[in-house]
């Protein structure tokens, strides 16, 4: 059962993340037949914590509340360089031993990383972080492109509103589908939100990676990506045979022609998507993909999204 719930502030807390555990478990909805919970915010002497906006935020309880809480929820907080106070790490690692449920939002998930809840542990954060989280925290099993994950008691959540995700899908594992359906449509919100992070990384079309041999070819590539192109054709243009372009593009770009110049090409099409009005099936043409369905089939795999999906999300750029 999930009847109390305790958030750890610390100072510099992020006041959105922190609000978006509040909303969901923290303001009283049993009037309407919603559940009810304990919700206590908690500061390591219980004392007052700056918030990242700059107000003062006054809590309800030290950190006795975490002891017999059924739900820990750890909000990001600063820059996430500071050092966590030992008796915070410690009141964790003990709600952890209990079983009690632990949840970070955004880079929240670097307390749970420094107390060593996330080893051997799937996890994600804010994209922004997840290459800092996975050098952090080498044991830990990092997922960039997921709103959420849950492992086993273990569940974080990516930047800012995914915070609403991971909450609904709790809200939703203690009480059922249909109380998670009524409490996100009180909140104005999507009961789930269809693709990960992938869609919302800010991805600017490149500039040809310094490649020393075969820079000429990239550049060419990169204003030409609406065309049909070969292998062998820009083995031709780099004057190798098909085998040695093949070796020498993957020495020095990581990756496989085929591999790099369909990513250059998702690329493109998220941004005509983002910024033009141009149909599905015009820029499938103009990103090179041919057609709609091979557009939706690689747009899909890497952004996590369909190209119609992804256009109505970042419908107000196109608007712009």
């Amino acid at each position: 059962m999930l009847r109390s719930v305790a958030v750890v502030a610390l100072e510099e807390v992020a006041a959105f993340e922190l609000g978006v555990v509040a909303e969901v478990f923290g303001t009283d909805r049993t009037a309407d037949g919603f559940p009810g919970y304990r919700f206590d915010v908690c500061t390591v002497d219980g004392g007052p914590v700056r918030s990242r906006s700059g107000f003062l935020l006054t809590p309800t309880a030290d950190l006795t509340a975490i002891e017999d809480a059924d739900l820990v929820a750890v909000p990001a907080h600063g820059d996430g360089t500071a050092p966590v106070p030992e008796p915070v790490l410690a009141a964790l690692r003990r709600a952890a031993d209990r079983g009690a449920w632990l949840l970070s939002v955004c880079s929240g998930a670097f307390v749970l990383g420094e107390a060593g809840l996330l080893d051997g542990r799937d996890c994600t954060t804010h994209w922004r972080h997840v290459d800092e989280l996975q050098e952090r925290f080498p044991a830990a099993r990092v997922h960039c492109n997921s709103l959420y994950v849950q492992d086993g008691r273990l569940l974080t959540s990516a930047g800012t509103a995914a915070g609403i995700d991971a909450c609904l899908h709790l809200v939703r594992q203690a009480h059922g589908s249909a109380t998670a359906t009524r409490l996100a449509r009180r909140m104005v919100v999507p009961p789930h939100r269809d693709g990960g992070q992938a869609q919302y990384i800010e991805a600017p079309i490149p500039k040809a990676p310094e490649a020393p041999t075969l820079e000429p070819v990239l550049e060419w590539l990169m204003g030409h990506l609406d065309r049909t192109v070969s292998v062998d054709e820009l083995a031709a243009r780099a004057g190798m045979a098909p085998r040695t372009f093949a070796r020498r593009f993957r020495a020095e770009t990581g990756t496989t022609p085929h591999d790099w110049l369909t990513n250059q090409r998702v690329l493109l099409a998220r941004r005509l998507l983002e910024e033009t009005r141009l149909s599905v099936e015009n820029v499938a043409d103009q990103a090179g993909f041919g057609d709609a369905a091979a557009l939706r089939h690689h747009f899909t795999r890497r952004v996590g999204t369909t190209p119609h999906a992804y256009r109505t999300t970042f419908r107000e750029r196109v608007d712009a």
